[in-house]
């Protein structure tokens, strides 16, 4: 994903007027990925993407945020496609598991679609770390994966 300090070419919001975009979002975590979500939201916006052309998919967990992030990116109207979720790290290896799972997954929905899937899943080491990062001291990463989105529409 693009840092908030990384600078790059991004569309005019004329071009971004007929582009529709998916935001798939991960239930689990939900106070962190709705706090993500509405970072990809206003970011979306603000670059002239209308509401109306963001759809809102929810999934249970990030594990699944593959397969949506898949099957919305196979539907034609759909231009590019936001994954959102939040792993935090406990007790046991499911976290790396999951962490595994759902980069492979996303990156193969790319590879298979040829449209943007983006990565927009937290992976921290503890609830305060993923507070930081949707919204908090570090920003909102849901704002950069939808300017990664948005860069990547231009590649």
């Amino acid at each position: 994903m693009a840092g908030p300090h990384k600078s790059g070419r991004i569309k005019t919001r004329s071009s971004l007027a007929s582009k529709r975009f998916a935001i798939v979002v991960a239930d689990w975590n939900e106070e962190i990925t709705n706090a993500l979500y509405e970072g990809a939201v206003a970011t979306l916006r603000e670059h002239g993407v209308p509401a109306k052309n963001i759809i809102r998919k929810s999934v249970p967990g990030s594990f699944e945020l593959s397969l949506g992030g898949l099957l919305m990116a196979k539907k034609r109207d759909i231009h590019a496609v936001i994954c959102i979720g939040c792993v935090i790290q406990g007790e046991t290896p499911h976290f790396d598991y999951i962490c595994q799972a759902v980069a492979y997954g996303i990156t193969q929905a790319n590879l298979m679609t040829g449209k943007p899937v983006i990565f927009g899943v937290l992976t921290t080491s503890n609830k305060q770390q993923a507070e930081d990062r949707a919204g908090g001291r570090y920003g909102n990463k849901g704002e950069e994966a939808a300017l990664s989105a948005i860069r990547m529409l231009d590649f």
